[in-house]
């Protein structure tokens, strides 16, 4: 998620188990919750999709926690020495506390967070909250807020508990996405072979559902608050072999696209737009669109050794932005 949801969730359970100097608490759970994502310094010049392979990596994992608080406690302890009233055993739990919410909460997301690893490369997305979601994080931030001022730890309490309710909210409406896809799918006389569906920016009204079929992704959204569909697109799946016959299976490119397919849980199609790129359709700035926010771009004059070339394309216009607001308020 967004590091301020990150840091403020880190906050909010040390918080909660604190007594004493309960700012102290959050600011230690806050700057540790936020940590697990310094990852994305870990990048190459040369490999673009290195920082894909390791955001979200060990420093997420599970077993990694209680040493990467301790990293964070030894450089939290000297840096606040003067004002902190803890010894290194407390800052040390406090730091593991925060530290330790930060994958378990990026793996509520859609992105794919490698929560066993090194056990396990498979990318844990449970899809139940966007990645930025205001009415999540503000009332958290809200409660971490009074239980500072008024020094009382049932507000962060009370925060926690506003957590858990939200996010087995989101599960609820994940699952109801998934049926009216499933109704969608049915309605159509498609035999569905994979299904995913996630929250749209921001919000748990509007809904990105995604279903596979024997070569095609079908792309849809729903407004859950309003019980509607909005019908979208469809993709052809990729097909290395038909859309790249020049690929060759021995060069870099061959293999970074089967690294993109990996970090993107196969959901990969050409971009529409441009036949030599390959585009992740999982996410898109409106939900029944077909237009990822990053692909790989590949070069059919380059050599063996050579790697694609990652592109973002997001764009959040004014008029884009509207078209989600009026798909959520409005239908």
């Amino acid at each position: 998620m967004d590091p301020i949801t990150q840091g403020t969730i880190g906050a909010v359970l040390p918080q909660a188990l604190g007594k004493k100097n309960l700012g102290i608490v959050a600011l230690l759970g806050f700057l540790s919750g936020m940590a697990p994502d310094l990852d994305i310094f870990i990048r190459s010049s040369t490999d673009p999709l290195l920082s894909l392979e390791y955001h979200r990596q060990f420093t997420h994992s599970i077993v990694f926690i209680p040493f990467g608080g301790l990293i964070c406690a030894v450089f939290l302890f000297i840096v606040f020495k003067k004002i902190s009233p803890f010894n290194f055993k407390s800052t040390w739990l406090y730091c593991t506390l925060g530290y330790g919410t930060h994958g378990l909460i990026d793996a509520c997301t859609s992105y794919g967070t490698l929560l066993f690893w090194p056990f396990s490369n498979v990318r844990i997305a449970w899809n139940n909250i966007s990645i930025i979601d205001p009415l999540f994080t503000l009332p958290i931030i809200l409660f971490v807020v009074l239980a500072t001022i008024k020094k009382k730890n049932i507000y962060s309490k009370v925060g926690i508990a506003w957590a858990i309710i939200y996010l087995l909210m989101g599960i609820f409406l994940h699952n109801k996405a998934i049926n009216v896809g499933k109704e969608i799918a049915e309605q159509r006389g498609h035999v569905i072979t994979r299904i995913k569906a996630k929250p749209s920016f921001g919000n748990l009204i509007l809904w990105k559902i995604i279903y596979e079929t024997n070569d095609q992704f079908h792309v849809d959204a729903t407004n859950l608050l309003f019980s509607n569909i909005i019908e979208g697109e469809s993709v052809k799946k990729l097909n290395l072999e038909k859309d790249f016959p020049w690929l060759k299976k021995n060069s870099q490119q061959y293999k970074d696209v089967e690294r993109f397919r990996w970090f993107s849980n196969n959901f990969l199609a050409v971009n529409p737009q441009n036949e030599n790129q390959i585009i992740d359709i999982r996410y898109s700035g409106i939900p029944n669109e077909i237009g990822g926010l990053w692909g790989v771009q590949l070069n059919s004059n380059k050599n063996n050794y050579d790697h694609v070339e990652f592109v973002s394309m997001r764009s959040a216009s004014i008029e884009r932005l509207k078209i989600l607001r009026d798909m959520i308020i409005k239908y």
